[in-house]
């Protein structure tokens, strides 16, 4: 029997940048820089896992033969992605796990990114003890969210393409919205509002926790949401994806 690992690396793959880091397994923290590249342009397979490898290649010696995580912005069941947010529609049914281990010469866990922040929070950050349903969501390219129910991952929620006007509510509320249409920080967070009240409706759940890349600046947008269940910043910000893919290296 070999001994559970103590570090592994996450990689998170987001619309517009892909991160990695080497990841304390007891600590739930980085150990590493995080290093970053934007995704390559249109997020085609071959692209995407040649950064892959360049991002390990950055990590240096201390990243050799450990095992990786990799979080993706899709619905991943299986070690395949159903689906493609903000990336190219080539992921659609590929065996992406497959072709990451292939590439990377490693065992590898795949899941999706909002998923991943959710695991995470739940081992090592807000979530942690928390009892009933905890809803994660990331803001960033999209609206990513993570259904946590008692200490466990309910996977595959796609609360960003929850219809709103004909189309993918991330459209009109995400972080990439008020940058698209230069609305302020209180406009947005009135869209925001919008979104967390449809939410809640549909859910009731007894915490919301925010994370991505907007959840640097919590001060410009939450004091201006109201909602019902208590709502804060996930402990673990941008790096939530990064952690909860390496963290499945403890399964």
């Amino acid at each position: 029997m070999t001994n559970a690992p103590t570090h592994a690396i996450g990689i998170d793959i987001g619309g517009t940048g892909m991160k990695a880091g080497i990841v304390d397994l007891q600590a739930g923290t980085l150990s590493s820089e995080r290093v970053r590249i934007p995704t390559p342009e249109g997020a085609e397979p071959p692209a995407v896992l040649q950064t892959a490898k360049e991002l390990i290649e950055m990590l240096g010696d201390d990243a050799k033969d450990l095992p990786i995580g990799v979080c993706f912005p899709a619905i991943v069941k299986g070690g395949r992605t159903l689906s493609a947010a903000n990336v190219s529609h080539e992921w659609i049914g590929l065996e992406a796990e497959n072709l990451f281990a292939d590439a990377l010469g490693r065992d590898i866990h795949f899941v999706n990114d909002a998923d991943a922040g959710g695991l995470a929070e739940l081992r090592f950050g807000a979530a942690k003890g928390q009892e009933g349903l905890t809803i994660l969501t990331t803001l960033g390219t999209g609206i990513g969210s993570a259904f946590l129910f008692d200490g466990q991952l309910v996977p595959n929620t796609e609360l960003g393409h929850l219809q709103w006007k004909g189309d993918s509510i991330e459209r009109y509320a995400a972080p990439t919205a008020r940058e698209r249409e230069d609305l302020s920080w209180k406009k947005w967070a009135g869209r925001l509002q919008k979104f967390y009240d449809h939410v809640e409706f549909l859910f009731s759940p007894d915490l919301i926790l925010v994370g991505g890349g907007v959840s640097k600046n919590p001060e410009k947008f939450l004091p201006m949401l109201e909602t019902r269940a208590p709502i804060r910043i996930a402990e673990h910000r941008n790096n939530a994806g990064i952690i909860g893919a390496a963290s499945l290296a403890m399964a």
